[in-house]
């Protein structure tokens, strides 16, 4: 069996020019993603997810060992399953994929423009990002194809979809993929550059690189003939029969040597080492809810005088009470913009603003959030409220920034 897995946005029939070839060789499966051509909306906002669903699809259809070739977010569940299923995987081509995806804030915004705008704009703008341009130009049809099957995606499985690929990273996971992996890339590509494609052939210790000419981001479809000609070389010549190996085991590390008072605290209760998870913890929360780039820069910027209390606000306010199970995040949210501007904190609310905006508000419901400040806080702090949202919202949803 060889599955087939698509790019965000496209649906199985991207490798429709690549079927009739690989049928004389191999049964095929091809799937949708959630809420692509019609399949049914149930979301998954991670690679893993979308992995295991492959995987219980294969089990349903008595199926053990498989090849699999993904496309952008297909190669990002396609290095998924190199990692939880290598066993049952004979062999794996990536296109156009990479360890990591871009920048996590990148594909958050790009779920706010969807949440405000609708996938229409996002439509729009797939061509330029798929095709090269003479390619679009010769091939109107095609173009207008490739909008429509954005178009009609199902908004919410698009951005669970983005949330996915924000939270994709496999650099430091790419040597458990043991099996032989063929890795393409169009060498016009700017969404996933070939510098992308050489870090996956430089981590995966079983993997070799091919370079499409003329082709960018969806290169099946731009450059089928070619594509088709390295999917049947790679998997004619390197299925393997018989399961991979186990993976090698980690390197064991000596432990430092630690005080015994460590020891003790330790060993009691774990203090220290509750603090750390508290971090952790908080700091994966911070970077999803207010980003990367906000994050690193506050990080960057402290130094011995401030660096205990950027500690603190990780710890405290992200690690003990963003994580609290009690209320949701959108919840979380409309207080903070509440609070930040009873208290006239206004530079902190334009970060929180672009916060509620990731975190699932949407503008109309920010709005009617301030709307609300004005009654029990008054109208001048709603006022400069609604200055600070409208810049905010104006930058994060407009499409293409």
């Amino acid at each position: 069996m060889l599955v087939l897995g698509p790019s965000l946005g496209a649906t199985w029939h991207m490798w429709d020019r690549q079927i009739p070839e690989l049928t004389r060789n191999w049964r095929v499966l091809r799937f949708d993603l959630p809420g692509h051509g019609g399949a049914p909306a149930h979301a998954a906002d991670s690679a893993a997810t979308l992995a295991s669903r492959v995987l219980a699809t294969l089990d349903s259809l008595g199926v053990d060992r498989f090849g699999y070739a993904g496309c952008a977010l297909g190669g990002a569940v396609g290095v998924q399953l190199g990692l939880l299923a290598r066993e049952r995987l004979s062999s794996l081509a990536l296109i156009s994929a990479a360890p990591r995806y871009g920048t996590a804030d990148a594909w958050r915004q790009r779920g706010v423009v969807v949440r405000t705008n609708g996938l229409d704009p996002i439509a729009q703008s797939t061509p330029e990002k798929w095709f090269t341009p003479d390619f679009a130009a010769a091939q109107p049809a095609i173009v207008d194809w490739a909008v429509q099957m954005v178009r009609t995606t199902d908004p919410g499985c698009y951005i669970a979809a983005c949330e996915a690929l924000a939270a994709f990273d496999v650099r430091d996971d790419l040597a458990r993929i043991g099996v032989p992996t063929l890795v393409v890339v169009g060498a016009e590509d700017e969404t996933t550059p070939p510098a992308d494609a050489r870090a996956l052939v430089a981590g995966i210790p079983d993997a070799r690189l091919a370079v499409v000419p003329g082709a960018s981001h969806l290169t099946p479809v731009e450059q089928p003939g070619k594509v088709t000609e390295l999917l049947i070389r790679h998997f004619t010549t390197s299925w393997q029969e018989t399961p991979a190996g186990p993976p090698a085991p980690a390197p064991v590390i000596a432990p430092a040597p630690m005080q015994p008072s460590a020891v003790a605290e330790l060993e009691s209760g774990s203090p220290s080492a509750a603090r750390t998870d508290a971090y952790d913890a908080g700091m994966q929360v911070r970077r999803a809810v207010l980003g990367d780039a906000h994050v690193d820069r506050a990080e960057e910027n402290a130094d011995e005088f401030t660096r205990d209390f950027q500690d603190f606000i990780t710890r405290y306010a992200w690690g003990e009470v963003w994580t609290r199970p009690g209320i949701d995040r959108r919840t979380r949210s409309a207080i903070c913009l509440t609070a930040l501007t009873a208290h006239g904190h206004f530079d902190e609310l334009a970060f929180h603003v672009r916060a509620a905006l990731r975190n699932g508000l949407t503008p109309e419901e920010i709005k009617e959030i301030l709307l609300q400040t004005a009654v029990y806080l008054g109208v001048p702090a709603a006022n400069s409220a609604f200055s600070v949202a409208q810049r905010v919202i104006r930058e994060e949803t407009t499409p293409g920034e």
